[in-house]
């Protein structure tokens, strides 16, 4: 059951999740795209040696959409961290770790 704020109050929302979506996709690299209307986030698995990598998922949202979402992120990392520590990245920016000449993630 997740939470929804309107205005003041607190609504509950009932999720449903299937079979499949339940066992979920694992993803080690997102690409984000944007346009005006809206952002594009494809999630994928990159493997050292292999020079091809699948788009697993496509989520299209809209930008007012988008940043909710980050600032979801945001919360639940802060929070994540205050019960289990900071979460270290020792990669550079817009990079992926142990891939010479990996793709800029924007």
């Amino acid at each position: 059951m997740a939470e929804r704020k309107q205005e003041g109050t607190t609504q509950q929302l009932n999720l449903e999740i299937g079979d499949k979506e339940a066992e979920g996709i694992y993803s080690n690299l997102a690409i984000i795209s944007h346009s005006p209307a809206e952002f594009v986030l494809d999630f994928t698995r990159v493997m050292p040696g292999v020079p091809k990598a699948k788009v697993f998922a496509r989520i299209v949202m809209t930008p007012q959409h988008t940043k909710m979402l980050l600032g979801a992120l945001m919360d639940n990392i802060r929070k994540y961290e205050q019960q289990f520590g900071e979460i270290k990245t020792d990669r550079q920016p817009n990079t992926f770790p142990g891939f010479p000449g990996s793709p800029k993630v924007n």
